[in-house]
């Protein structure tokens, strides 16, 4: 089944739930690294999912009520994310498709309040897994 390309500066919608953490997401930008072109704007390719990354993000868990930061990335596409026959020099087109999975990788960890007098309890989490999806302007191209 067909789907729209990714193109460059098309975004990476994370949701916040990431298991036991909840993030404050911002959108991710694609950078399209392909040869062909979509309006002008390079074509998103197979690994270039891996040029976003959303770094500052806030997040804290029911027990880590003191807030962490930390970076959001996208760690694997879904099937449908990744074109099966359509391709751009060799490489494969990446597609809006359905979700990816992301990870949020902590960088200042949440805290917990201490019991007591004494200096608040880290989160020994260092990364968390949730979801997210692509939103794209290409209204013109699709492929599978």
């Amino acid at each position: 089944m067909s789907d729209f390309v990714l193109i460059d500066g098309d975004l990476a919608i994370f949701m916040p739930a990431f298991g036991a953490a909840l993030v404050v997401v911002r959108p991710g930008t694609l950078a399209g690294s392909g040869p062909g072109t979509v309006g002008g704007k390079p074509i998103c390719v197979d690994g270039d999912e891996g040029s976003v990354g959303v770094a500052g993000c806030v997040y804290m868990t029911s027990q880590f009520t003191i807030p962490g930061t930390g970076t959001l990335k996208i760690s694997a596409l879904a099937g449908d994310q990744k074109a099966k026959v359509s391709q751009t020099g060799e490489m494969a087109m990446l597609l809006k498709g359905s979700k990816f999975t992301a990870e949020f990788q902590v960088q200042a960890p949440a805290q917990q309040p201490p019991p007591g007098p004494g200096a608040p309890i880290p989160d020994s989490t260092s990364k968390y897994s949730g979801s997210g999806s692509f939103a794209t302007t290409n209204t013109i191209m699709q492929a599978n």
